[in-house]
């Protein structure tokens, strides 16, 4: 059976993007980001992280044109800081200063209100982070008119980030028995103003077309593909369902979640921790860029949020691509040391986030393999 995703367009396993490979320069290959060496200070390395909200600024201008308020807008802000932080603190990189890229077809979106609204939501984000000690400069960004090239908008921005070089997380350290710990991406931690339906960046594009009534489609033409699949779902942005304890628009558009002050505190008091994920494109099957010859296995995972139910069920996508598509209620994952295991979660719990040992580490024979066993099945990749 082909692949929901590849059916709307969208190629989930990134294709082509292994033609860069022979050009990066990182010191560790395996590591979740590259890191090269500082020239001036040859004991730091230096990082370089770009990425964007993917598709789910077309969201938010649904909400927007069926309302008419801004503030559908300001989420966005958080999107793509979170996709970009969470990536450096993934090699124990500190965080230094951040720069946006809008750009706007601003016949169709209006561009001040953007950028003020904007400008409020990374607003908060740093006023967020410098309270739990993370420091990040912003240095403004750029942005782009395209008329000719976009619909309607596109964010993202890019980070800038040092680590000493003994201590980046390069994952070369990963081993048999060491295990992981899940990070809930759904629910509510002490840092957070309200609940999050675990969606984070990925999967939106999959999420509004199972979702969304065709007739938004038809509404606004500019928030499809002109050949490709529209809408065929059966539900308005702003029907509130049970399952979900928010509506549907509230779901899919929920902020992807800020892990850094959780990482950064484990990283300052344990140095038994092996490898860290981001589940970001690739969701459950992320890990296997992380190590060497390692089997993960994951065997008690965190039950899925009521998002992914809704669209495994309204999509009609099988389970093995559901984990493949989205994180299925684990944003982050920390491999770490069994004896370590238990401090880390105790840091979690102070943050009021949602963990648990998920699975753990063997030995594989040739290249990294993942089991994932649940109880919608037992599924398999390498």
């Amino acid at each position: 059976m082909g692949s929901k995703y590849a059916e709307i367009g969208i190629d989930v396993k990134k294709k082509g993007v292994e033609v860069f490979r022979p050009s990066l320069e990182s010191l560790f290959p395996r590591a979740f980001c590259p890191v090269v060496r500082d020239p001036k200070f040859k004991k730091y390395g230096m990082v370089l992280h770009t990425d964007g909200a993917g598709s789910k600024p077309l969201q938010s201008y649904l909400h927007w044109r069926e309302t008419g308020e801004d503030k559908w807008f300001r989420g966005i802000a958080q999107d793509v800081l979170a996709m970009n932080l969470d990536d450096v603190v993934c090699v124990g990189a500190t965080p230094l200063s951040f720069v946006d890229y809008v750009a706007v077809n601003r016949s169709k979106v209006p561009k001040e209100k953007l950028l003020s609204v904007l400008n409020a939501g990374f607003k908060e984000c740093f006023g967020m982070l410098g309270e739990h000690g993370i420091k990040l400069s912003f240095l403004g960004g750029e942005t782009a008119d395209l008329p000719d090239q976009l619909r309607t908008l596109d964010v993202s921005g890019t980070i800038s980030a040092s680590v000493e070089l003994s201590k980046v997380i390069s994952s070369d350290g990963i081993r048999p028995g060491d295990l992981i710990v899940g990070l809930r991406s759904g629910g509510r931690t002490k840092y957070e103003r309200k609940e999050n339906s675990g969606m984070m960046c990925n999967g939106i594009t999959l999420a509004r077309h199972s979702l969304m009534k065709s007739e938004y489609a038809r509404k606004y033409p500019e928030l499809k593909d002109p050949d490709g699949k529209g809408y065929y779902g059966k539900f308005s942005f702003d029907d509130n369902l049970d399952e979900l304890g928010m509506t549907v628009g509230e779901a899919i558009l929920s902020p992807t979640r800020i892990f850094a002050p959780i990482i950064t505190k484990a990283l300052d008091k344990h140095k038994q921790i092996a490898g860290l994920v981001h589940n970001t494109g690739g969701g459950q099957t992320k890990c296997l860029r992380l190590g060497r010859n390692i089997h993960y296995i994951k065997d008690d995972l965190i039950e899925p949020d009521g998002i992914f139910h809704l669209i495994q069920r309204e999509a009609k996508v099988g389970w093995r691509e559901m984990f493949e598509d989205f994180n299925m209620g684990v944003g982050l994952e920390i491999i770490v040391k069994k004896e370590s295991v238990d401090e880390v979660l105790a840091i979690a719990e102070k943050f009021g986030l949602g963990a648990k040992v998920t699975g753990r580490c063997e030995k594989s024979n040739g290249k990294n393999r993942l089991t994932i066993k649940s109880r919608f099945g037992k599924f398999e990749y390498w």
